[in-house]
């Protein structure tokens, strides 16, 4: 069974229909966020204290047919039975921690009959809310998003982007600021500021003024949803919701959203970590969009007909070092499904890194191309490592879209090859697919579940976290099938070692954006493990390569002084010993600039 990702920056949203109360606003919306699914309503009736709840009878019997016809015409599930209460707000957290949803909607005219304010009902949110006022088409060509800093305005973007995914609104976010003092919170909004760089598709704007209701309602005249979030003060404030919001919810009659996360406030708003995990909203909303299964694409007569569409060349190169055992059946496999029995692949070129085995012979008598890395470009040298191949292979094939599979996969089956190609085929805008899959290693006879990706895990996801948290939905930077367009992979440097994977990752995402990346599940890859020194090397090459990106990123140089050998502890009998190997990671310029290349691919007319 094919695993499944969540493809909704928010899971399950909860509306209650309360009597005396219609939900028709705080179900538009919903339905704006949740694109119709994954949408739970509960019946709650209110009977004044004093009155016997024996008096709800035929108010509930209302409520149920409500909720019936609900059901009938929109796609929403109901939450167990008609809640009937003296204190009708505890009936509705109840459900709500029954249910634990993402998000809790309210209108204000539910307020009012459950007997709260928007700023009581605010104030300790059972999980992140929206205040809903005004009225709200069902397709909102406009919506303006009030963002500043700290969790609400986390809550508020994150609430923007559902709405523009689901109904193609153009989605424009306000910053204001003062025209004096510097405002609270200005270094959280830094965390906002870094997401919004990377969402070009959001219209930024600024506003300078000293009364922040006045110049949101200004700017929002003319779009159709409003969202702003509710002051920013600690749960036991007296404030809760703020002048700012209750203007704006008293003042304008289109549709407004005041929001409020559940998450604990920041205990220092003028702090920049304050407005840290508002990268998370990029993340969900990349990982949501970007993330395929391989089976998606394995209609192949459909992904041919895509290919012929766009006019696509394709090219598998295969990285090899002495891989005699599996080299042949991955060659065999590409070539008899995608080549002979579905045009999907247009050549296969081995590039291999002087092996001493048989590797070559196996691979010539496939009948495909077989070069020796070391060879290829002789007056740039020759270097040792997987990078070298993988950027010479650039030179060797003619492709539009350039694959890269490892020959030691012991599992291998077309999904490897297809799966990458999916995105790219199918999506114009995706320059660069890394694959992913669960990992048992091979030790001997026998299979260790889950036992992979150590390197990744301890070294390449904790440098992404720290240094490019943009990629920390990247489930397996390292993995060594992935690939992209040559008019991208051509401008990119290459690592010469063990850093080639995590380097092009980090340089795609700096020169085209993380929208231009797409990761697939090919499922599983049985593969044998390596010692702990080659695993040791290659994290000291790999911190070397992120290094290296962080200095271009900062302007500041630390390579030059830091240590490129390292100690290596051997055991020898009843005695350790210190041995050093030199670990410097290489890198090779663009390939667009060298000569030979330029002359095949970008001739001078």
């Amino acid at each position: 069974m094919s695993r499944r990702y969540s493809t909704r920056l928010f899971r399950n949203v909860l509306v209650p229909v309360i009597h005396g109360a219609a939900p028709d606003a705080a179900l538009t919306v919903a339905m704006m966020i949740a694109e119709a699914t994954h949408v739970t309503i509960c019946g709650i009736v209110g009977i004044p204290d004093g009155q016997s709840l024996s008096a709800a009878a035929l108010p509930a019997r209302a409520v149920r047919q409500t909720l019936r016809e609900l059901g009938n015409t929109r796609r929403v599930r109901t939450s167990g039975r008609i809640r009937v209460s003296h204190e009708p707000w505890t009936e509705l957290l109840q459900v709500v921690e029954q249910e634990c949803p993402d998000l809790l909607i309210l209108d204000t005219s539910q307020l009012a009959i459950l007997n709260m304010t928007a700023g009581a009902a605010l104030r300790y949110p059972p999980c992140d809310m929206i205040i809903a006022g005004g009225g709200f088409p069902e397709r909102p060509d406009e919506v303006l998003c009030a963002v500043r800093g700290g969790p609400y305005a986390e809550l508020a973007l994150r609430l923007g982007l559902a709405i523009g995914r689901t109904s193609h609104s153009r989605l424009t976010a306000l910053h204001l600021s003062p025209t004096t003092t510097a405002p609270l919170g200005e270094a959280a909004f830094k965390g906002v500021d870094r997401v919004l760089r990377n969402l070009p598709q959001v219209v930024r704007k600024y506003v300078k003024t000293d009364d922040a209701a006045e110049g949101i309602l200004e700017a929002s005249s003319g779009c159709d949803v409003l969202i702003v979030g509710a002051t920013a003060r600690p749960r036991d404030a007296l404030i809760s919701i703020g002048p700012v919001a209750e203007t704006i919810l008293a003042r304008r009659t289109k549709g407004v959203l005041v929001v409020k996360s559940s998450r604990p406030f920041p205990v220092n708003m003028n702090s920049e970590s304050a407005g840290q995990t508002a990268i998370s909203v990029l993340v969900d909303k990349w990982f949501a969009e970007n993330t395929y299964h391989a089976t998606e694409f394995e209609d192949l007569a459909s992904l041919l007909e895509l290919k012929k569409k766009h006019r696509l060349k394709i090219s598998i190169a295969l990285p090899a070092l002495n891989e005699e055992a599996t080299v042949g059946k991955v060659i065999q496999t590409i070539r008899d499904a995608l080549m002979q029995r579905v045009p999907l692949v247009d050549e296969i070129v081995v590039m291999d890194s002087a092996s001493s085995d048989r590797t070559r012979e196996i691979a010539s008598a496939q009948g495909v191309p077989v070069h020796v890395h070391q060879e290829v470009l002789p007056d740039l040298g020759a270097r040792a490592g997987k990078g070298e191949a993988l950027w010479k292979s650039l030179c060797l094939t003619s492709g539009d879209v350039v694959i890269w599979i490892d020959t030691d996969v012991m599992n291998i089956h077309p999904r490897f090859v297809y799966g990458l190609l999916g995105p790219l085929i199918a999506h114009p805008e995706i320059q660069f697919v890394k694959g992913f899959y669960r990992r048992p290693l091979k030790v001997g006879n026998k299979l260790q579940a889950g036992g992979g990706g150590r390197v990744t895990e301890l070294t390449a996801r904790p440098l992404l976290n720290l240094f490019f948290p943009e990629l920390s939905g990247i489930i397996q930077p390292l993995s060594g099938e992935y690939g992209g367009r040559r008019s991208a992979l051509e401008q990119l440097p290459f690592s010469s070692g063990y850093g080639v994977e995590i380097g092009l990752l980090i340089d795609v995402f700096e020169k085209f954006g993380l929208g231009s990346i797409a990761q697939v599940d090919l499922q599983e890859r049985i593969h044998h493990n390596q010692p702990l020194e080659s695993l040791s090397k290659m994290s000291f090459a790999i911190i070397q390569t992120v290094m290296r990106r962080i200095e271009k990123r900062y302007g500041v140089k630390m390579l030059e002084d830091v240590n490129k050998t390292m100690k290596l502890i051997r055991y020898g009998q009843q005695r350790l010993l210190l041995d050093v190997d030199e670990i410097a990671e290489l890198e090779r310029p663009p390939m667009i600039e060298v000569k030979e290349y330029r002359e095949r691919f970008h001739p001078v007319t």
